[in-house]
């Protein structure tokens, strides 16, 4: 630099970029600075100005992508790279979904299904939220990390038999690790009724806890009890849970499952559309008519094909469909099931309109619910965000692609408070993604699932480069996000 001159005020101009804010307004063609770790200017900005400055003319900038439901609670720890994510433009991960955290549990003699999609009894030990905020503030992972505390961890902590209601003093001790997880920075509860540590839950049980999460402006997130014949029902049981004390619901991964189904998210969006009158509601939906969990033989039914991720008595299971293994055992495909468990698969159970409507509710977030410790992981772990793009607004044109990134983006910064996060505005966090519409879409397939993303061309996580054209730097700018500090 010559004596004299001024020193550039910026870190970084992205030049030339289509930007789309996130709020939904129409898509408009600026420039991008970066100072630190915030967004410092959008507007026309003058040469000079910047150390580094990026030509992105003809790719659209955005705000970095919210994965609004995942279980990497462990790997954004041991695996702080977080390339599946990052890799499709996502820059914060919303952990503990489903019932299952790893905190707060530390060394449990045992870990019943599904606490095994997250690890084994070795993985849990953190004995509250600090603990585990501080690990992921330690592993400095890619993305940032939003938590919810699990409703089946509180009951694994609390009770010594899990097939029962809890007693009022099992209650108690549950609340107490409720408020504590709050207090530490958890964003809500959420609960997982469908599975065996939590069946024997009802309302009674889940609104105290809730009551809790309304004290510190929480949210509660439930993967309903029964997603197949039961399916209207478990979501009313899910609203009344909520609606006395007035805390925002989530329904996790809303789908209508199994052939008897198929065509009922008429049924179930009409009646989300009424409870929205009166109530704060949201979906998250992955794009794929296949969802993924432990391998259960009683999901294997008629007109549902199913993958085997892993199977811990047959790792070469892992890949292959179930009707292909049972034919050289030589038994019907849930006998098969059985002699392959503990495992897990993907069922294909939805049907494509069913997933087309529910993803395109106005109040419907994108999470890709992907399990990274799955050998053969179903390919939302890779694919998700690029996928909607793609397949639904460039290729289908369900919605605008403005709507698309608003999905991804400022409707679950608001329904988490992530304050300052999810739109492209001055003084807001620099986390972006930059990726070229022509090229933008998932490579990731139930055959080669781990294949990353064609198209995203940089990530910044608050204002660090998480992603670089297929290369993930050294350096994270990930953070752990708490409710009260975000």
């Amino acid at each position: 630099m010559k004596r004299g001159t001024t020193p550039p005020i910026y870190d970084l101009v992205l030049r030339g970029g289509i930007l789309l804010d996130g709020t939904g307004q129409k898509r408009r063609i600026t420039d991008v600075s970066i100072k630190g770790d915030r967004i410092a200017a959008i507007g026309r900005i003058s040469k000079g100005k910047a150390y580094r400055e990026i030509d992105v003319r003809r790719k659209c900038v955005a705000p970095g992508f919210i994965d609004s439901h995942t279980h990497d609670d462990r790997t954004c720890i041991s695996n702080p790279s977080m390339s599946a994510k990052v890799s499709q433009g996502v820059t914060t991960v919303v952990v503990g979904n489903c019932g299952m955290s790893l905190a707060p549990l530390n060394h449990p003699r045992w870990v019943p299904e599904p606490f095994n999609l997250l690890g084994g009894p070795s993985d849990f030990v953190f004995p509250d939220f600090n603990a585990y905020f501080n690990a992921v503030a330690s592993a400095k992972p890619k993305t940032n990390v939003v938590a919810f505390v699990g409703h089946n961890t509180l009951r694994l902590a609390a009770m010594k038999h899990l097939e029962r209601a809890a007693t009022s003093k099992e209650m108690a001790a549950m609340a107490d690790l409720l408020h504590h997880a709050m207090r530490s920075g958890t964003v809500g509860l959420s609960s997982g009724l469908y599975y065996a540590p939590g069946r024997a839950a009802d309302n009674t049980e889940i609104r105290p806890l809730i009551e809790v999460v309304r004290r510190y402006g929480g949210v509660y997130a439930s993967h309903v009890r029964d997603e197949y014949d039961g399916v209207l029902e478990s979501m009313k049981e899910a609203l009344d849970a909520t609606q006395a004390g007035g805390v925002p619901l989530v329904i996790s991964h809303h789908k209508c499952a199994g052939p008897n189904n198929w065509g009922r998210s008429v049924e179930t969006l009409s009646f989300l559309d009424s409870a929205l009158r009166h109530h704060e509601i949201n979906l998250d939906c992955y794009p794929y008519t296949a969802g993924s969990s432990v391998l259960d033989p009683e999901l294997v039914e008629d007109g549902v094909r199913v993958l085997i991720t892993w199977s811990q008595n047959d790792p070469s299971a892992s890949g292959r469909y179930l009707d292909s293994i049972a034919k050289e055992l030589g038994c019907s495909q849930r006998e098969a099931a059985r002699k392959l468990r503990p495992g897990g698969a993907c069922y294909f159970q939805m049907a494509e309109k069913d997933v087309k409507s529910i993803i395109r509710h106005p109040a419907t977030m994108i999470g890709s619910d992907g399990l990274p410790d799955d050998p053969h992981p179903h390919p939302r772990l890779w694919g998700t965000f690029p996928r909607v793009i793609r397949r639904y607004v460039l290729e289908q044109q369900l919605f605008s692609l403005e709507e698309a990134i608003r999905k991804m983006t400022s409707l679950p910064a608001y329904r988490f408070k992530l304050r300052k996060r999810g739109t492209l505005q001055t003084g807001n966090y620099a986390d972006i993604v930059v990726f070229d519409p022509r090229s933008i879409a998932d490579r990731a397939s139930y055959e080669y699932p781990k294949r990353a993303s064609s198209g995203i061309e940089y990530v910044f996580v608050n204002g660090q480069i998480s992603w670089l054209k297929g290369e993930v730097p050294s350096a994270g700018g990930g953070r752990a996000l708490r409710l009260e500090s975000s």
